[in-house]
């Protein structure tokens, strides 16, 4: 946004506390911050205050005024910077701040924002990774129409539209729209592939409809056998060349080392994957069932047993079920630059965990190039019966405001991308209600990273959400997430928000969600390193009678180093029965850790000893509990958020979870239009 000049105002107009600053800076230039919301009245600056930690930075918005600002730091430059947008960069030094906003026509209208730096040492190193998930700056708002679709065209449905669709979308310049009437849309005759970096957009999912004559109510046999939509060159990609690190990878680096050359090098922006094998082998099982498959670290923890047990996955085959084979620690990378005297890879974003050339670690080149900068907007999906809408070889691409029910296998599914939004949507009501992989909201897999999901409603289903050999640097950001159920057995709980279901996921970030529980199984294998941060976790779903297991957080066997800070448990006035611990699945608990649903369900005690639990409040004791071990009494406002969420209203309170403020919960904007029955369109 372009800055404008401003009459000279006198000194002694502007608040004292920012004279110090504009004697130093005169406001030469300014710029409206944010969304403006009403004219004159006193200025109020979003949020009213906030945490951060040194050094990191954080947008402020403006509201309740339509006069450009000024700027400033009260404490001036020991209290760190601010730019005319309201960009501020707080300094080394801890302590409490205060920014600045004043008006540029009418000087007496002005306000503040508390600003507290805090360095956040509750996340140890190894716990903690940097989440920027999904496309910088946001989904980009495109409005250069290239082709209209129109279902009148293609009798309202009666008449396939696949080739229509996908006409207009091969001839469609990048950046630009093709927009799809009102109506319905048949999708039959092959799948519709947004194969290159454009948006295919309806007329909103309460009008515009892309059906196929799949997946059937009550059945799990498959009709048309394909997903409606698919975002990448192709369905199915047979594994590239792979070439070893020539040293470790460690976390946090941006640079490795190939030990060969790639033929042809590599080039900026090209996506990779890097990965590594497990070190699996036999260990003993510590539940007591003999032995089981797993790595020596317990990094990696396959459902394999010594002797069988009946349900093992089967081997070797379920070791490539979602990753290459054996290689289920992965992530998906994007290329900065190579050099090819040193064989020596940059990439655009660090390593979220160690991959380590004793472990064979390899980058592994695709056959495909990635579809970048495409998505899809606006529209509803029913009927896919091998997914729905799938992200297939991805990059910064995205869904944004679409409506996904009726399907078989995945809602949406994530597999082999990097940095892809699924957002603003609503997702819920697969076909078959049952385990097996036919009924599940949103799947990550194939190494998927830096993926976000924000701002979601994700219900009725049996799994709201899986994650499979992947998720790396992903945050799962205030999603609306409830009744996960079994059709034929409603009163097992579900598991709910999760990063779970195949073993390798690591490094999910879930912030700011509402959901029925947090959880980890270990049906297909162990995830680890996850971070629950300010959610609320009620415990209970809400269309069902629940039976067992009742937990508001849980983790299962062989799920180690979680992290819990900053949760709001439980519900207040709904605990009777309640414990705050339990080793007994059957009793309904505030905190479920090392849970396992095999007789003589035993509980895995490193779990335990392996999860943080810091600053959470539950409606049980109705108190804040905090880890004796570290002092820190307070927590930043968001782990991955540098600014006002634009998907919060204003007159919503945000963090809306606050378990050490006086109100511990205020609104959550997915929550709000679920309870309203609105879910595309915001209460205020």
């Amino acid at each position: 946004m372009l800055a404008t000049a401003v009459p000279a105002i006198a000194l002694t107009q502007i608040p004292i506390a920012t004279q110090h600053l504009l004697q130093a800076n005169p406001p030469i230039a300014s710029s409206p911050v944010g969304e403006l919301a009403g004219q004159g009245g006193s200025l109020s600056i979003l949020p009213s205050s906030v945490e951060i930690e040194p050094l990191s930075s954080f947008t402020f918005a403006v509201s309740g005024i339509e006069d450009p600002v000024s700027w400033a730091v009260q404490e001036g430059p020991d209290g760190g910077s601010v730019d005319h947008f309201g960009n501020y960069t707080a300094p080394a030094d801890e302590g409490t701040y205060h920014v600045v906003a004043t008006s540029l026509v009418d000087p007496s209208q002005w306000g503040t924002v508390t600003v507290t730096v805090n360095a956040f040492t509750a996340l140890a190193d190894d716990r903690r990774t940097v989440w920027t998930p999904g496309i910088p700056g946001g989904i980009p708002a495109r409005s250069t129409v290239c082709a209209y679709v129109d279902a009148a065209t293609f009798g309202h449905g009666e008449q396939d539209a696949t080739d229509g669709i996908q006409a207009a979308i091969d001839t469609c310049p990048p950046d630009q729209v093709v927009l799809l009437s009102a109506g319905t849309f048949t999708i039959n005759d092959d799948i519709v592939y947004l194969n290159r970096g454009v948006t295919l957009r309806g007329a909103g999912p309460d009008s515009t409809l892309l059906q196929t004559n799949g997946a059937t109510p009550g059945s799990y046999i498959p009709g048309v056998s394909k997903p409606i939509i698919i975002i990448g060159p192709v369905r199915w990609d047979p594994d590239g060349p792979a070439f070893d690190l020539a040293s470790d990878a460690p976390k946090g680096a941006t640079s490795v080392q190939l030990a060969s050359a790639p033929p042809g090098g590599l080039s900026p922006g090209q996506i990779v994957l890097i990965d590594e094998l497990s070190g699996a082998a036999w260990q003993p099982d510590p539940a007591g069932r003999g032995q089981i498959w797993a790595a020596p670290d317990w990094r990696v923890v396959y459902q394999r047993h010594n002797p069988e047990r009946g349900t093992d996955d089967p081997w070797p085959d379920a070791a490539g079920w979602f990753s290459r084979q054996d290689r289920v620690t992965a992530e998906v990378k994007e290329v900065q630059s190579y050099d090819p005297m040193t064989r020596t890879v940059t990439f655009t974003s660090p390593f979220h965990i160690d991959y380590r050339a004793s472990h064979a670690a390899q980058l592994s080149v695709y056959l495909h190039t990635h579809v970048k900068n495409a998505g899809v907007e606006d529209l509803k999906l029913q009927g896919g019966d091998d997914g729905q809408l799938r992200f297939e070889w991805a990059a910064y691409s995205w869904v944004a405001r679409v409506e996904n029910t009726g399907w078989l296998n995945e809602g949406f599914a994530v597999n082999n991308s990097f940095r892809v939004e699924i957002r603003d949507s609503y997702v819920h009501t697969p076909v078959w209600m049952e385990p097996g992989g036919a009924s599940y909201n949103i799947s990550l897999s194939e190494g998927s990273a830096e993926i976000l999901i924000e701002n979601n409603i994700s219900v009725d289903a049996d799994k709201v959400m899986v994650a499979r050999c992947s998720g790396a640097g992903s945050v799962v950001g205030y999603n609306y997430v409830d009744d996960g159920h079994i059709g034929s057995n409603p009163g097992w709980v579900e598991i709910g928000l999760n990063a779970s279901h195949m073993v390798g996921p690591h490094h999910v970030l879930f912030e700011g969600n509402y959901g029925f529980n947090w959880d980890s199984d270990k049906t297909h294998g162990n995830s680890i390193y996850h971070t629950v941060f300010r959610n609320h976790l009620s415990g209970q779903r809400r269309d069902y009678t629940d039976g067992a297991p009742r937990r508001c957080a849980g983790a299962g066997y062989y799920s180690y180093w979680m992290s819990f800070v900053g949760n709001v448990l439980g519900l207040s006035g709904q605990m009777s029965g309640w414990s705050y611990e339990s080793s007994n699945w059957t009793n309904p608990t505030i905190w479920l850790l090392g849970w396992d649903d095999w007789a003589p369900y035993p509980i895995d005690p490193t779990v335990r000893s392996t999860a943080l639990r810091h600053g959470n409040f539950d409606y049980l004791t109705n108190s804040v509990n905090w880890d004796p071990n570290i002092s820190e009494r307070s927590m930043p406002s968001s782990l991955y958020l540098t600014q006002w969420p634009a998907f919060f209203p204003s007159s919503y309170a945000w963090p809306w979870v606050d378990p050490i403020g006086e109100d511990k919960l205020y609104r959550l904007p997915a929550k709000a239009r679920y309870d309203a029955g609105t879910p595309f369109v915001q209460p205020p």
